[in-house]
């Protein structure tokens, strides 16, 4: 359990860097699967010793960025019309 491995404020830092990272989801932050990733990288970066906020926040943020990755659409690139000039 969580509570005993992690003292308050360390579980709060987690909590509220959760929510940062969250927010960067948009309309996907409400997925479960979403938040399970995001929760376990901040976890995991709990574990290996960085409890402060900025850290946590920072690995949340990373993780959320990948979802944001991994879940767009591969783009095409765009086609330049007959009529334009590349230089």
């Amino acid at each position: 359990m969580l509570a005993e491995k992690f003292d308050p404020r360390t579980l709060a830092n987690m909590e509220v860097a959760l929510e940062r990272a969250i927010k960067l989801l948009k309309q996907r932050a409400e997925l479960h699967e979403f938040r399970r990733y995001v929760a376990s990288r901040i976890l995991k970066h709990a574990e290996r010793g960085d409890k402060t906020l900025e850290g946590l926040t920072q690995a949340g943020s990373v993780a959320a960025r990948e979802l944001r990755l991994r879940s767009k659409p591969d783009r095409q690139p765009r086609k330049t019309s007959a009529g334009s000039k590349d230089k």
